[in-house]
């Protein structure tokens, strides 16, 4: 498989898990800690990918 697709696949995953973790709110409107953990967690991720893999700004 190109290494192209994967990063992005991983891209999106990482995204959809960083948006919901960090959006997501119960019934009282209050965070979980753990989803914002996670949800934190997977930004770096996504960031890290995007900056280094796909667009090589530190190589």
């Amino acid at each position: 498989m190109d290494n192209t697709l994967i990063n992005v696949i991983f891209l999106i995953v990482t995204a959809v898990v960083a948006y919901h973790g960090l959006s997501w709110r119960d019934e009282n409107g209050e965070s979980d800690f753990v989803r914002l953990l996670f949800g934190s967690i997977a930004l770096l991720f996504f960031f890290r990918v995007l900056l280094v893999d796909v667009m090589g700004v530190w190589g």
